[in-house]
């Protein structure tokens, strides 16, 4: 089919933005030789000729031709950003009580939290303690003739002092001195929020029944003896009342903050750097591109086409209105129109054009996120090895932050270039260290290059991933997939099921793993998807593995395509069918980004690499049919789609971890493959575990976060449980009930509470309870800890994660006693990748791993670098002997009410769920009860441990609650409205292709 006319018209404007500044006045035949030579075909994805292209930028009056030359007409532009996280924002009146999936199911647009119904008393208390929070100046500052001074010598209002050791009695002495010129009652003093670690006192036992007049010039003295034995940060705010001795006077109030803070050396070596200062905001300027040639070489032809998916320049106006709540008049109709779209039900009629749009928001959200960390008055090294290459250093590259592949490109421009419009030179990446990308330029920036010389980086996003999912969700359509994305049941029929010898012996005990087979390998479900509900630990992986090994031993011309979001699932699927199935069967199919060290050896064999390209190459489409199983990522199932495997070809799919993908993403693997009603599809996952990560905020407001899996789960009758038997209906969906990893103690409270305490415990007895007697212990034969820290969060430099570093004392004190103990008293040895660190902030992950390299107990491993410290992203569908978590978030100024709280990522379910259930042996957590008690889901889990004697650290017990600051204060009259905070938190970027 040829190309119409809009796909040639983008086609074009590619090619005008590849020229850069070879776009003056070029003959006909020169430019042509530079499309079919340099442009056509370079990123594997077939072009229009260059008649059709130069048709529509004439068309549109994009460019002329006269006497042979072809004259563009564009001037370099400024890109401009849109973020849709620079505001809050209010709930739109219009589809207000609408549900914008409806039967897909999302939060509408309006269920922003909502004010809370406050008790006279607590509104009192909220009133007082936000007027210490916005007026702190005022409040600090003496007046009335009243001066409070204190020893030690506080700063601003504030004293801050640090314990020596701890158990050491530490005392504080405010000195009260009516330097006016008329006496003064003192009639009360208090400590807001404090923390039962010190007592107050005074000789005349001041309160409002028995004040003390101060006559001019006298002097009186309260004191606050601190005794403190927990490392960590405590604060009080000290209020002291006054009130003039005048007829129908009016009580004032001074106000002193406390700080005492016990800590160890290594958390001075931890601390700030820097002090926090706000990234600064990146500006762009007029710039043309220079590009470097293409040397892509790709067997397998482009037969189904994959356009551009640009979105359309007026939405970033709409988000911007969106954001805003407001409504611009010359957008009004488009903005009603896309409103409109969001807020009905999902629905095979409107599903290509509801996903554009929310894939086109999160486009929007991603190039202003990866901007984030460009990079300014940079340098380059010629690479010694290659001296067409430059050596980029990028830090965090290693961690995906930002992620850069190789075939990824960047831009940069020299930092002293102030000319209008600036040069900006494209780099390819041709490989990725450690800590650096090696980058291939074009040879007029080669030629000019001199070392030192610096440059301004611009990392750019990868839109091929995005441009698949927006065609697989017209191909869903064009291919009516109506029967597998929002299947009836109608068509699905009760068959007998296949007797069966299982390949792996384990799964012949296990009923649901067993059953779940069958019913895949009799296709009871089809068309409608077969889904396997895999909490943690039940085996759901081996379940989809036995599945595809039946499935080839009952039909064998069956092809299946094992798919997965990751690359690690992906090779976990792959080295397993290779344990019951032949090898030559199996072909492991890999993105020419994918890193070649970073593939498990026994596979590469099994694999699209080639040795003479040094790289992964896309067979031809014969060699790809002519495999039982082909393994891919999701994204890259997109490239058989492309390649022309025709639809049928693969009469099952599988996708494990299917959770963890928006719903595009699945459908890459499935639309344009799968025949609509004969192939089997089949998800694997949980939807009770972590989602896909998303960067716009409105495109997850309105559904883009839910996975096909868990709106299948949650909206879809035939995957829910009967009403009336309380049990799923097995032809459709497969719940896993047996635990192969963890303690009873450590899965009590996920079973409880995501998965009807149906869990059973089915984990090795020897291993579950390795670390039962251990001698640390709260209460043996319970390896559950919770660690209650007073911190800290800190924050440093440009970043704006957070860090506590009293946690981290807590975490490696425990880990320098599970070394000191190891294979004592029946303790099993330990290594290093036994044992992971679960933290959501990234800041913290990289402090806990600066830390580990200055333990002297830890330098015994050789293998240190294999103890894992990351994100629970990171950890999902992982497993450790041992489990850390470190929670991070804390609070320095303790008169906050819980509506303030912002404890990040651990106010999601999903999120606790995932990092509580990684755990085999032993789960330590730390964190500041005090704020996590505040979430119902860690209240739930804290009170278990308190319950079962796992508690120690801190005993929350002593933080004061409001009710009793209501009591002490009750008389007092301050009112201002409160203010919400939101936090910065900064996730790592998917590089799996």
């Amino acid at each position: 089919m040829p190309p119409s006319l809009k796909e040639s018209l983008e086609s074009g404007l590619d090619f005008i933005e590849f020229l850069g500044d070879r776009i003056i006045n070029n003959s006909k035949q020169e430019l042509r030789d530079i499309y079919n030579s340099e442009f056509k075909d370079r990123r594997g994805i077939k072009d229009p000729t260059f008649a059709s292209v130069v048709y529509a930028l004439v068309r549109f009056n994009k460019a002329r031709i006269h006497k042979g030359k072809i004259y563009l007409n564009v001037k370099p532009q400024v890109r401009v950003y849109c973020d849709q996280w620079r505001r809050p924002r209010a709930p739109h009146a219009q589809g207000a009580s609408s549900d914008p999936q409806g039967t897909a199911g999302v939060p509408p647009p309006s269920s922003a939290p909502q004010t809370p119904v406050l008790t006279p008393k607590k509104k009192l208390v909220m009133e007082i303690l936000h007027k210490l929070k916005t007026n702190r100046k005022e409040l600090t500052a003496d007046k009335g003739g009243i001066e409070i001074t204190s020893d030690p010598v506080g700063t601003d209002g504030k004293v801050h002092f640090t314990v020596a050791a701890l158990r050491e009695l530490f005392v504080v002495r405010f000195h009260i001195v009516n330097k006016g010129s008329n006496s003064v009652h003192f009639t009360f003093y208090t400590a807001l929020h404090r923390i039962r670690c010190f007592t107050l006192e005074d000789e005349r036992k001041v309160t409002r029944a028995c004040p003390l007049f101060l006559c001019p010039g006298e002097s009186y003295e309260v004191v606050v003896r601190y005794t403190l034995i927990h490392y960590g940060h405590f604060p009080a705010t000290m209020y002291f009342e006054f009130c003039p001795d005048l007829p129908d006077s009016v009580p004032f109030c001074i106000v002193r903050e406390m700080e005492a803070v016990a800590r160890t050396p290594l958390a001075v070596e931890l601390g700030p750097v820097a002090p926090y200062k706000k990234l600064q905001v990146f500006t762009s300027r007029p710039c043309v591109r220079l590009f470097p040639p293409s040397s892509v070489v790709q067997r397998l032809k482009t037969a189904v086409k994959l356009g551009d998916y640009r979105y359309p320049t007026y939405l970033k106006e709409i988000a911007k209105q969106w954001v805003e709540d407001s409504d611009l008049n010359s957008i009004k109709h488009t903005m009603c129109v896309s409103r409109g779209l969001l807020s009905c039900s999902l629905k095979m009629k409107n599903y290509s054009h509801r996903f554009h749009l929310l894939l086109h928001l999160e486009e929007i959200q991603m190039e202003v996120d990866i901007r984030k960390y460009d990079l300014h008055n940079q340098t380059m090294n010629q690479d010694p090895s290659n001296r067409k290459l430059l050596t980029l250093s990028v830090p965090g590259v290693a961690e995906n932050r930002p992620s850069v592949l190789r075939g990824d490109c960047l831009r940069v421009s020299k930092s002293e270039d102030t000319d209008q419009p600036i040069t900006v030179y494209t780099g390819y990446v041709h490989r990725v260290e450690l800590d650096s990308v090696k980058l291939g330029f074009s040879k007029r920036l080669l030629q000019m290059f001199l070392s030192n010389m610096k440059f301004e980086v611009e990392f750019t996003l990868n839109r091929f991933p995005l441009r698949l999912q927006h065609r697989a969700v017209d191909l869903a359509v064009t291919h009516q997939l109506g029967e597998v994305l929002f299947p009836s049941g109608a068509a699905a029929a009760s068959l007998p099921m296949p007797k069966l010898r299982m390949f792996n012996q384990q799964l012949e005990s296990n009923p649901e793993q067993h059953a779940a087979v069958q019913r895949i390998v009799a296709g009871s479900s089809k068309p409608a998807p077969h889904l396997v509900f895999g909490p943690p630990g039940t085996g759901k992986t081996i379940t989809l593995v036995e599945a595809m090994n039946q499935v080839s031993r009952a039909d064998p011309t069956a092809h299946i395509l094992a798919c997965a979001p990751s690359n690690s699932a992906g090779d976990l699927i792959c080295e397993r069918l290779m344990t019951h199935m032949d090898a030559h069967k199996v072909y492991r199919v890999y993105a020419t980004s994918r890193d070649p060290r970073s593939v498990p050896k026994n596979l590469l064999k099994h694999s699209n690499w080639d040795e003479q390209q040094d790289g992964f190459v896309f067979p031809d489409k014969k060699t790809l049919m002519s495999y039982t199983v082909v393994v891919t990522t999701l994204v890259s199932a997109g490239r058989l789609v492309s390649g022309g495997i025709p639809v049928g070809h693969f009469s099952h799919v599988f996708v494990d971890e299917a959770g963890q993908a928006v719903e595009p993403e699945c459908v890459i693997a499935i639309a344009g493959l799968l025949s609509a009603g004969k192939g089997q599809l089949v998800l694997a996952g949980d939807p009770k575990q972590l989602g896909p990560i998303l960067r716009s905020p409105l495109a997850s407001q309105y559904g883009l976060g839910l996975s096909l899996l868990e709106r299948l789960m949650n909206h879809n009758a035939l995957y829910q449980k009967s009403s009336d038997s309380g049990h799923f209906d097995t032809r459709f969906v497969t719940k896993l009930l047996r635990n192969y990893r963890s303690h009873p103690a450590i899965l009590k409270i996920p079973n409880e509470l995501f998965y009807e305490k149906e869990l059973q415990v089915f984990a090795d007895q020897w291993e579950r309870e390795a670390y039962c007697k251990w001698e640390y212990l709260p209460k043996k034969g319970f390896p559950v800890i919770f660690h209650g820290v007073m911190g800290k969060d800190e924050r440093e430099a440009n970043s704006p994660s957070f860090f506590n570093v009293s946690e981290i004392e807590v975490l490696v004190d425990y880990l320098t006693k599970l070394v000191e103990t190891q294979q004592k008293k029946g303790l099993p040895k330990l290594s290093a990748k036994d044992i992971g660190i679960i933290a959501p902030y990234r800041k913290q992950v990289e402090k806990i791993q600066k830390a580990l390299r200055s333990v002297p107990a830890l330098r015994k491993w050789e293998d240190l670098k294999e103890l894992k410290v990351g994100s629970v992203e990171e950890f999902q569908g992982q497993e450790r002997r041992i489990i850390m978590v470190s929670a991070v978030r804390s609070s320095i100024n303790y008169i906050k009410m819980d509506k303030d709280f912002n404890i990040g990522f651990l106010s999601n379910e999903k999120r606790f769920n995932v990092a509580i259930t990684r755990a085999r042996s032993l789960l330590i957590v730390v964190g500041n009860p005090v704020i996590l008690n505040k979430d119902p889901t860690w209240k739930k889990f804290i009170s278990y441990c308190v319950e079962e004697r796992g508690y120690t650290g801190f005993d929350f017990k002593d933080a004061e609650g409001e009710d009793d600051i209501v009591s002490r204060l009750a008389t007092l009259k301050i009112s201002e409205e409160e203010s919400a905070v939101q936090q910065h938190v900064d996730p790592g970027w998917r590089n799996e292709h």
